[in-house]
């Protein structure tokens, strides 16, 4: 397996996508596929380490495998609107070291 940037994550998608008459969802049943996602990681999660264990007859799952799913959906919904995921992530980044700059404890070195 290879490390793969966001472009090449993006186009590997738009790759896939691209072969099916259907191609991206509208953003609203985009929204709804990721939030559909983001409750089946939340019932890994909670299998995992909350009080809800899974049923017997259950089918085994991951958490790796439900943030897969989010990743994938989450690049659907960004080639959909023509969002750069890089582009995205570092702005973010930026706002995260200044707004939250001395928000936390750091750890010493």
């Amino acid at each position: 397996m290879s490390d793969k940037t966001f472009k090449e994550i993006q186009q590997e998608v738009d790759q896939y996508i691209g072969q099916f008459k259907e191609g991206y969802f509208h953003p609203l049943s985009m929204l709804a596929r990721l939030t559909e996602e983001v409750g089946e990681l939340a019932r890994e999660v909670n299998h995992r380490y909350g009080e809800k264990p899974k049923k017997p007859n259950e089918e085994e799952n991951s958490i790796q495998n439900e943030l897969g799913d989010i990743i994938f959906i989450v690049t659907c919904f960004a080639n959909s609107l023509n969002i750069d995921l890089e582009q995205a992530f570092n702005e973010v980044m930026d706002k995260y070291n200044s707004r939250d700059k001395n928000r936390w404890t750091r750890k010493e070195k």
